[in-house]
């Protein structure tokens, strides 16, 4: 589980040197968990990694709508003043949440996460919980 948690840690450091304006990166589980971190603290992760639950059930929620679409949520970018926020599918039940400031070029953001979902996707899992237990 150590190599595991280090391998996270230099994939996301990888990710955050190779964007500027990175500030925090969180890999989550659908229900909102969080599995690991980049920069931030650890109760900012926690609360982002919530969120994130409900913004990619909402997602999924409206794809849903498009008539073309199966349904799934593969990414979600939100502008804010002064920043942008990313969330992308990334794996079974996992998700992966950039948090940057305005230097941050979303099409560069964008590219460079799904090729790092692309490269590690299966590593970025979550089993399913039952009653808070992994099944």
């Amino acid at each position: 589980m150590i190599s595991q948690r280090a391998n996270f840690d230099w994939m996301l450091k990888d990710l955050a040197d190779g964007v500027p304006g990175v500030q925090q990166i969180v890999v989550l589980s659908a229900d909102g968990l969080r599995i690991a971190r980049h920069g931030g603290d650890p109760d900012t992760a926690d609360r982002v990694a919530a969120a994130c639950a409900g913004l990619q059930s909402l997602a999924g929620a409206v794809a849903g709508e498009i008539h073309v679409s199966d349904g799934r949520m593969r990414m979600v970018i939100i502008e804010v003043d002064g920043g942008y926020f990313y969330l992308m599918a990334a794996g079974a039940n996992a998700y992966l949440a950039v948090l940057s400031d305005m230097r941050t070029e979303p099409g560069m953001m964008s590219t460079r996460m799904r090729d790092l979902v692309l490269r590690i996707g299966s590593h970025l899992t979550s089993p399913p919980r039952r009653d808070g237990q992994t099944v």
